[in-house]
């Protein structure tokens, strides 16, 4: 097993790169930390390149007995908080490579959440974890969306980040490229011609997307202009809005996928 002692080490400066968006896509890797996300990336059968026990983590556990093909690296306790994120760390890490993504819609995508400039990593990761549970089968991420390996995103999805495929890419290009293979596009929005969700109606065999858009401004106008429906939740109380995580669900469990 690999060892590492010194906070000047190579290797780990490079893994400290991956805290930030422009390491993890210069080297095509991201980090992930902690038990629960680690078992689930495994079981899921994540592309992990490399294994990072700490001397903490190895004092009360033993390595992970689960079959897997990553390097495994001892992480001296005096570099531990050169890689951690968190704020209690279970001590244990591993780098995995990013998956290739498909590169179009195909008649296979009966349910799609697109998501439009998105920026709070909590409410991302509720997207994708509801999502997973909806049984999309794809996320559509646009322009402005907060980074999927952002580590606040990844350990707010619980592990549904390795269900489903997740794809980041223009809107205004996939939009119309879903429309062609027959799939209805459902935007939120507040205006005049959007009607409320319960009154749509699609059939079973048809694709809906529904998309949905920023926190403060909502789905990009010109996306909305794109869309073959606008529709809203109905409020009776007196909140103004929904937040995106719960309207979203709301949404994908009206066109839960079967």
């Amino acid at each position: 097993m690999l060892k590492i002692t010194s906070k000047q080490n190579a290797q780990l400066k490079q893994w400290r790169k991956l805290a930030t968006t422009k390491g993890r896509k210069q080297s095509g890797q991201y980090m992930i930390e902690g038990i629960h996300l680690i078992e689930e990336a495994l079981q899921s059968g994540a592309k992990i390149k490399y294994l990072i026990y700490s001397e903490h983590y190895l004092a009360k556990n033993e390595p992970f007995k689960m079959k897997h093909s990553a390097e495994e690296v001892l992480l001296a306790d005096n570099c531990l908080a050169e890689l951690s994120q968190t704020e209690t760390t279970q001590g244990i890490f591993a780098i995995i490579e990013m998956r290739s993504k498909p590169t179009a819609i195909t008649k296979e995508f009966k349910r799609i959440l697109l998501v439009d400039a998105v920026q709070d990593p909590g409410n991302l990761g509720t997207l994708i974890r509801t999502a997973d549970a909806a049984n999309y089968d794809a996320i559509i991420l646009g322009t402005g969306t907060v980074d999927v390996y952002n580590d606040k995103v990844i350990r707010s999805t619980q592990g549904s980040l390795w269900h489903l495929p997740i794809i980041q890419a223009d809107l205004n290009e996939w939009i119309p490229q879903a429309q062609q293979q027959g799939t209805t596009v459902l935007a939120t929005a507040l205006h005049q011609t959007a009607i409320d969700y319960r009154q749509v109606e699609v059939k079973e065999a048809t694709a809906v997307a529904i998309l949905v858009g920023n926190e403060g401004q909502g789905v990009n106008q010109s996306l909305i202009e794109l869309a073959d429906q606008s529709i809203y939740i109905p409020m009776p109380g007196q909140a103004e809005s929904l937040n995106v995580g719960v309207a979203g669900a709301i949404l994908m469990f009206k066109f839960v996928n079967e």
